[in-house]
């Protein structure tokens, strides 16, 4: 179980939470890239990527017996921040789709560039078995 950390006298998050308390199991998954088991990537669309991306983290979760109502943490790295913005619509729904209505707490940041040449975006995820 975990428990979202809100100030009352905060302005309430939108899509995310600031912070997370949680006790149990942890999980640290490397970061995600938007490519197929294959390492094959199938589009070069920012909101394609994010959709795989996230795909490859439940995928993941599941081989530890979770899934992404036990996320607490991600922290995204994408190579266009505008294009990130311009996206925002598609990627929103990506993530409703695969994640579902859950908010953990989210940094994102733009860098230069990822490893493979293709990637335009990387996730990174935490979560927390209860015990």
């Amino acid at each position: 179980m975990h428990k979202e950390l809100h100030p009352k006298n905060w302005k309430r998050a939108s899509g995310y939470a600031n912070g997370i308390v949680a006790e149990g199991r942890s999980i640290f998954l490397a970061g995600q890239i938007g490519w197929n088991a294959n390492q094959e990537f199938e589009t070069d669309d920012l909101a394609g990527q994010v959709r795989q991306a996230l795909e490859n983290i439940v995928t993941l979760l599941n081989e530890a017996g979770t899934g992404p109502e036990h996320l607490v943490r991600l922290t995204w790295f994408v190579t266009d921040k505008q294009e990130y913005l311009r996206a925002l619509g598609d990627v929103g729904a990506a993530y409703r789709d695969i994640i579902g209505r859950n908010f953990p707490a989210m940094t994102l940041v733009q860098v230069a560039a990822l490893v493979e040449d293709r990637a335009k975006v990387e996730i990174e995820a935490t979560a927390v078995l209860p015990t």
